[in-house]
C-alpha cells in the first residue's frame, strides 16, 4: 500500500500576478461602463466583460494547477491534464532546503520550466524548497507548506 507522507494541492486562480492582472482588468471594465456616454451597447459590453471577468476569476480558483505528492520515497508534481507527470527519486537528492523562490511580489505560475540551471515548479506563495540531486541539477519547488514538505524529504533522506 502506498503511504503519502506529504500531499498538497495548488490552485491557478490563488496566484497574485493573474489574480491582480484579472481584476484590474475587471475594474477597468467596470470604469469604462460607468463613463461611456452610450449606456446601450458599448456601456452594456464594457458591463458583461467585467461581470465575465470575475466569473472566470471565481472559477479559476477550482482549477487544479498541480499537486505535490510524496509516496514510497519519491516526489511526484502532478501538472494540468496535458502536463506530463514529473517524479524525482528522493534517494537521488543529495541537499534539500527551503528558500525563498524569488524577490519579486508577483510571479507567474509555472511547471517545469527549465531557466537559470534550475526546473521551476511554482503557483503562488514565497517559499520553495530547493532540491540538488548527484548530478547537480537543482528542482525550485513552490509551496505554501515549504517547511513540512523540506521536513518530510529530509526524514525521508537521513533515514
Amino acid at each position: 500500500m502506498e503511504e503519502i507522507k506529504f500531499l498538497e494541492k495548488q490552485y491557478l486562480g490563488l496566484n497574485k500576478m493573474s489574480f491582480i492582472r484579472r481584476i484590474a482588468l475587471a475594474i477597468f471594465c467596470f470604469v469604462a461602463y460607468y463613463w461611456s456616454e452610450n449606456h446601450d451597447k458599448s456601456g452594456e459590453l464594457f458591463f458583461s466583460l467585467g461581470i465575465a471577468i470575475l466569473v472566470i476569476s471565481a472559477l479559476l480558483v477550482f482549477v487544479l494547477h498541480f499537486e505535490t505528492k510524496i509516496i514510497n520515497g519519491s516526489i511526484i508534481l502532478d501538472g494540468l491534464w496535458t502536463s506530463r507527470k514529473v517524479k524525482i527519486d528522493i534517494n537521488s537528492i543529495k541537499s534539500c532546503q527551503k528558500v525563498s523562490y524569488s524577490r519579486f511580489f508577483l510571479n507567474r505560475s509555472v511547471y517545469n520550466l527549465h531557466y537559470k540551471k534550475s526546473i521551476r515548479f511554482f503557483t503562488r506563495g514565497n517559499d520553495a524548497v530547493e532540491l540538488t540531486d548527484q548530478d547537480g541539477l537543482i528542482y525550485l519547488i513552490g509551496s505554501q507548506k515549504a517547511e513540512e514538505l523540506e521536513r518530510s524529504i529530509n526524514n525521508i533522506i537521513n533515514s
